[in-house]
């Protein structure tokens, strides 16, 4: 057995190359043992550094590794299928997806179509892209699609009905798509580039080409609000970021008409998005004060010395301090923490003229003298929830680097002198992206602060049943329905804890399921006196013959231990009886993060009748209901019946 690293060790490791670190990783043959360490080691590239020919490289070890074997050492580790076609040569895309992937911990399986073949992989429905178990079809498209199909001698007219014929395929295929295919299939804008505009010397006929061209790649991106799971990733953003779009004698000579660089961009993209389909979206923005939110040091400079607008470097923070509360706004919850005395930085945020967010921005402000990764581990605590859920931005090398080593489920952005760049940094990555915004996501910064009081009424409580009692919690269980259906399908993609089967579910899925006849969707709602937390908790139920299977359950960890749990699943028992079904069953599949449910369903009344690896069965034989709790005032509606409870 080798001996274990002296710190010195560690720390001289630390100080190489994350590129080089990996590379020994993989000489060793350790990469498939140790993949959730590869992460941390391409979070320290930062894409606005121009690492993007870093993580090409990282790309291209990871890509040696199997993901059955990293599966096979750790189950845990999220893998995702994606098949890659295009109408030119995109293989640089699959070891760029590999290393993007990596740097969420997520494993890529990726499955080659083919370059040229878009159109016949598309329609093939038997082929690669419409496989079962297949999540991402990447189709990755260029101009050449519309101009490679125009006559010898061509005009703005030619390229017109071309690009409306081209606009009227994908549309027909992106339909298919949403009927045939278990996945999402993601397609682009394309690329005008000069080498096609300046054919044309005349300037108003070349004026009138950019806007046609700009109209059709509009009509591409409404194609992903006409069809279930379709996704475009508008390249007209990802140029504008810089580097060419593609390399003309690679174009010329090897059918490469997107560079290899457009491509890396491409597929960060994707694996933000590929992210958000794993549920694996962000909850928390952690935002350090001095030189982050503000241009100086509070506690040397004072508050009149500190500026947020009223300089020239002000602006820049001012500009970032925007941007933060525009995520607010959205759904993300925004906490503080600083190396600072607590009294002077609440009076900055509550009277400080310049400053545009304010106290009441913000879930929690933490200000004293403690080390911030204890801090960010108290906030995760008071939130009731994980710390892979946080982003931490500081300024500070050392702050970062203590999170980033102790805490490597808190994903870290590391700013820098220049306030400037603090908004691209924080945006790089797509943190917070989600499908879709629901009224929830919006209301969630009020409901925690919500919840600040209920930590009060709680604390002031002489037992936890009189707080119970006080809290006047009331739930109402019924079948979603609209906007509630998202809400579902999200809580499925980001719950973790309270989720008896993790399965992920699109909005489209969701949707399908409401609309069985032999299936119910029903929406958890609640209230009490501080406030409606809206749709908390879900459950998915099928029915077979006389018995009620309960497919999934989940619950927001936001309103843990308050009964509510046990007023939706006593409702749905009570219904199971009524309705004269002979039983109920139900399981739950472990993971690393719901461990704390497996005793859920027995504490129910229901039995273990089967145990499979990670899976247990359960079954409630209903002749026995167990008692509501006696503090939650329920209200219970089904599809086939409505009652009160």
């Amino acid at each position: 057995m080798t001996a274990p690293a002296a710190p010195a060790e560690h720390a001289a490791a630390a100080r190489r190359p994350p590129l080089e670190r990996l590379r020994e990783l993989h000489a060793a043959g350790r990469v498939a043992a140790e993949y959730r360490s590869v992460a941390p080691l391409l979070a320290e590239l930062a894409p606005d550094d121009g690492a993007f020919a870093d993580l090409a490289r990282a790309g291209r070890v990871l890509a040696k590794v199997p993901h059955e074997r990293i599966r096979e050492h750790d189950p845990d580790v999220p893998c995702l299928t994606a098949a890659v076609t295009g109408s030119s040569t995109v293989d640089a895309l699959a070891t760029a997806l590999t290393a993007q992937l990596a740097r969420h911990g997520v494993a890529l399986h990726c499955l080659p179509v083919g370059s040229g073949t878009w159109q016949r992989d598309l329609r093939d429905t038997g082929g690669q892209l419409y496989a079962p178990g297949t999540d991402l079809a990447l189709c990755v498209l260029d101009a050449g699609i519309v101009f490679g199909e125009l006559p010898a001698r061509w005009g703005v007219e030619d390229v017109r009905a071309a690009a409306a014929a081209k606009l009227e395929l994908l549309d027909g295929l992106a339909g298919r798509w949403a009927g045939h295919a278990p996945g999402t299939l993601v397609l682009n804008t394309l690329p005008l580039l000069r080498h096609h505009t300046h054919q044309l010397v005349d300037l108003r006929a070349r004026t009138e080409l950019a806007a046609l061209w700009r109209e059709f790649n509009a009509g591409i991106l409404r194609l992903a609000l006409r069809h279930e799971r379709v996704h475009v990733i508008d390249t007209e953003v990802l140029a504008a970021e810089g580097g060419p779009v593609r390399d003309p004698r690679l174009a010329a000579y090897a059918k490469v008409h997107l560079g290899e660089e457009l491509l890396a961009r491409y597929a960060r993209e994707a694996g933000h998005y590929a992210r958000t389909l794993l549920g694996r979206t962000r909850k928390v923005l952690v935002v350090d004060l001095d030189n982050t939110l503000w241009d100086g040091v509070l506690g040397d400079d004072g508050a009149e010395g500190i500026a947020v607008a009223s300089t020239y470097r002000g602006e820049a923070f001012g500009a970032f301090q925007r941007t933060v509360r525009q995520l607010g706004s959205q759904g993300v919850l925004l906490a503080a923490c600083s190396k600072n005395d607590s009294g002077p930085v609440l009076q900055v945020l509550r009277d400080h003229p310049d400053m545009v967010l304010r106290e009441e921005d913000f879930v929690e402000v933490v200000a004293d003298w403690e080390p911030k990764d204890g801090n960010l581990k108290a906030i995760a605590k008071r939130l009731n929830l994980g710390v892979d859920s946080f982003v931490f931005a500081d300024d500070s090398p050392f702050e970062c680097g203590l999170v980033a080593s102790s805490l490597p489920e808190v994903a870290v952005v590391r700013l820098n002198e220049e306030p400037a760049l603090h908004i691209e940094r924080l945006l790089a990555d797509g943190w917070f992206d989600v499908l879709e915004l629901t009224a929830e996501d919006r209301r969630r910064t009020a409901q925690y602060r919500s919840d600040a009081e209920r930590r009060t009424l709680l604390d002031s409580a002489g037992s936890m049943e009189d707080y119970l009692r006080d809290l006047d919690v009331r739930v109402a269980v019924s079948p979603a329905s609209g906007n509630e259906l998202d809400r579902v399908s999200q809580m499925t993609l980001r719950t973790n804890q309270f989720n008896m089967t993790t399965q992920r579910l699109q909005p489209d899925a969701v949707r399908e399921l409401a609309a069985d006849p032999e299936r119910m969707v029903l929406a958890v709602r609640s209230r009490d006196r501080f406030g409606d937390n809206g749709v908390v908790g879900a459950l998915l139920v099928s029915r077979s013959g006389g018995v009620l299977h309960l497919d999934n359950m989940l619950l927001s960890c936001r309103v843990f231990a308050r009964g509510i749990e046990q007023a939706a699943l006593g409702a749905l028992l009570d219904h199971a009886q009524r309705s004269g079904l002979g039983e109920v069953r139900a399981r739950y599949v472990r993971t690393a993060k719901n461990h704390r449910v497996r005793g859920f369903y027995p504490s129910m009344g229901f039995s273990a009748v089967q145990e499979s690896g990670t899976e247990v069965r359960f079954r409630h034989g209903l002749g026995e209901l167990p008692p509501l709790p006696g503090h939650v005032t329920l209200t219970a509606s089904f599809a086939e019946e409505s009652e009160g409870s």
